[in-house]
């Protein structure tokens, strides 16, 4: 199954059950062997012990695990109303059907090309795979409101008949399907990262995120990924250019600011703004950075200048308006330009080319630092990178 641009808005309520988490596969009670690319027919279930459970892997960045796991309640349900299946979740397990968003080569000769062209395969049965259904972990994926989203589910696993009256098909785009696609905006030259000084730097979905110019550069596990830089509008649509900080809270929702506005995404679906700091109990010029602190996200810090306020997600305020000194923040300069926390707990603060990490048990800026964020995140050539 493939299209022409990048972008997918596929409703996963129909015929899909998908990558969730890597604890939580899903039972399957009975034989299943007939959802298919090709439409065929679900066969009766034998009645007999239950099979292995199977294993769900990865789940796509852009949504929040209870959302999916919601949506793979509702996918597996349409076959249960129509067939003798029954689905339990359970927690370990070997899978009878692997589902996984995946990437690129990953171990079945058929490769991923990354965003667009591609988006995803699945396996007959009686094959070393069968069942198996593997998306590309690159595109851009959102729970969407089309019914006709779900034909490009049916297409790889079949649509539940009582009967068998349909014979293969190939895989390829078939008429009808609502992909809501976007035109694709003419991107302009990003900046180059060895000499950038970035807008805002944010942790997204265990993902980070610099953001310069309008232009995004997504890293993970410490590497650029294929793609990238790409305009910010391509995850975000109607984001302003450039955004003055960014933060991920702990429900999933990605928070934008640019000047005396902010806006709130649920993944990539826009849900508030552009609304007024006033509203956040902020009064006077833009904020320059968010940091999210903590392990359970439950920290949220703004900068500006030489200030710095604690924000509120759940109820949208700061605890004061009157800021505390950014000096609490030993070896950290005053002024800052973009913050993040990474899966260790360290705190990172940007100023420029440069960052300090910052330790949170001694509570302060680790010794030899500053250093260039160039070499250090975008393996740019340095002959020195320490400052003293």
């Amino acid at each position: 199954m493939a299209r022409d641009t990048r972008w997918l808005h596929l409703r996963l309520r129909a015929y899909l059950a998908f990558n969730l988490e890597y604890t939580h596969p899903l039972s399957i009670q009975g034989q299943l062997s007939a959802p298919q690319a090709s439409g065929a027919s679900l066969p009766q279930a034998q009645a007999q012990a239950p099979p292995p459970p199977p294993r769900i892997l990865r789940f796509p960045w852009q949504l929040v695990r209870e959302q999916v796991r919601q949506t793979v309640a509702e996918a597996l349900q349409v076959w249960s109303e129509v067939t003798p299946l029954t689905f339990t979740e359970v927690h370990e397990g070997h899978a009878d059907i692997m589902i996984d968003f995946n990437r690129y080569w990953h171990g079945d000769n058929l490769p991923f090309d990354g965003p667009g062209g591609i988006l995803a395969h699945a396996f007959f049965p009686k094959t070393h795979r069968e069942g198996d259904v593997h998306f590309d972990y690159d595109e851009t994926w959102t729970i969407g409101d089309n019914q006709d989203d779900r034909r490009g589910i049916q297409h790889l696993y079949g649509q539940p008949r009582r009967a068998s009256t349909s014979q293969a098909s190939a895989l390829g785009p078939r008429p009808g399907i609502d992909t809501n696609e976007i035109a694709p905006v003419e991107p302009e030259v990003p900046p180059d990262a060895c000499e950038a000084s970035f807008d805002a730097v944010s942790t997204i979905r265990g993902e980070l995120f610099f953001f310069k110019a309008g232009f995004v550069w997504r890293l993970r596990s410490g590497r650029l990924q294929p793609g990238y830089p790409a305009l910010a509008s391509r995850h975000w649509q109607g984001l302003p250019s450039p955004v003055d900080a960014a933060f991920e809270d702990a429900q999933g929702h990605i928070w934008f600011f640019q000047g005396a506005q902010y806006w709130v995404y649920d993944g990539e679906k826009p849900v508030l703004g552009p609304a007024p700091l006033s509203e956040l109990g902020l009064v006077g010029s833009p904020i320059h950075a968010a940091l999210v602190w903590g392990t359970e996200k439950n920290k949220i810090y703004f900068f500006r200048g030489g200030d710095y306020w604690r924000f509120h997600p759940n109820i949208r305020r700061v605890d004061s308006p009157v800021p505390r000194r950014a000096t609490d923040w030993r070896g950290v300069p005053s002024e800052i330009d973009a913050a993040f926390q990474d899966a260790d707990g360290y705190a990172y603060f940007l100023r420029g080319r440069l960052y300090w990490k910052f330790d949170p048990v001694k509570v302060k800026a680790l010794d030899g630092f500053p250093r260039l964020v160039g070499p250090d995140f975008f393996s740019c050539a340095e002959t020195v990178n320490t400052f003293r």
